[in-house]
């Protein structure tokens, strides 16, 4: 297959990279020459804490067009919203377990869901990683394998890593047929979210002691379970059904 062919599959590739509150801005830099060159051009920038910046663009070397279009917004929230599959990176284990992936498993995931939607893959602070708000707005974790004596990687390592599986994943990809939409987007999916939750509280189902412990519970069911758009609106019938059919007093 000829080079352009390979250049402008990679480019047309609908997978963000996603940085949470970045400290150091020679980071930003690195990643941003670690994504150009595994073919990925889409950042994000959650409230990072000093950009633009000299240092991030002497740090992206010949990546500086990736940093002069990256996006930059105030919350996780923002940068996912548009987005069918986020994916969390995280070292730790949370209490409210999400799918877990690797980052070869990852890269294929991702490829085969970006030709349905925008994917996003989020990277969090470098010393504190991903709140536990944030990562239970993501479909999937991603833990990265490495030394268990030492397995604190930087975070342009990381995002090297993953982008490579990424790359490695497209290539094999590139002469499959796109597929039709079907995913509901994170703005869709919190929507239902809302109103899974007035609906619980319309119903007398919510445990006034302890309320958000259930919805918790099943907001994780459904991001493992990743509705279809098609269900998602069935779903959303089910609780206008629910709410109809309380006694009115």
């Amino acid at each position: 297959m000829q080079p352009i062919l390979i250049i402008g599959f990679f480019m047309s590739l609908n997978i963000k990279i996603v940085l949470i509150k970045t400290w150091h801005p020679g980071n930003i830099g690195a990643v941003a020459r670690a994504m150009k060159n595994m073919g990925l051009h889409n950042l994000t920038l959650v409230d990072p804490v000093d950009f633009p910046s000299e240092e991030a663009t002497s740090r992206a070397g010949q990546a500086t067009d990736i940093l002069e279009q990256a996006t930059v917004v105030s919350t996780l929230k923002e940068a996912i919203d548009d987005c069918t599959m986020v994916i969390g990176t995280s070292a730790r284990d949370r209490t409210i377990k999400l799918p877990s992936l690797s980052a070869e498993s990852c890269g294929q995931q991702v490829v085969a869901e970006q030709v349905k939607g925008n994917v996003a893959i989020v990277f969090g602070r470098e010393r504190m990683g991903l709140h536990n708000d944030e990562i239970q707005q993501c479909h999937f974790q991603l833990n990265i394998d490495a030394n268990p004596d030492y397995p604190v990687l930087n975070l342009s390592q990381a995002v090297q890593l993953v982008c490579y599986e990424v790359f490695k994943a497209a290539n094999t990809a590139q002469n499959e047929a796109p597929q039709e939409s079907e995913y509901p987007l994170h703005k869709e999916l919190a929507l239902f979210h809302e109103h899974l939750e007035q609906t619980m509280h319309d119903i007398g189902f919510t445990n006034e002691k302890h309320p958000g412990l259930a919805f918790d519970h099943l907001k994780a069911l459904y991001r493992r379970a990743r509705p279809t758009r098609k269900e998602l609106s069935i779903l959303r019938g089910f609780l206008n059904a629910a709410q109809n059919s309380k006694p009115k007093n």
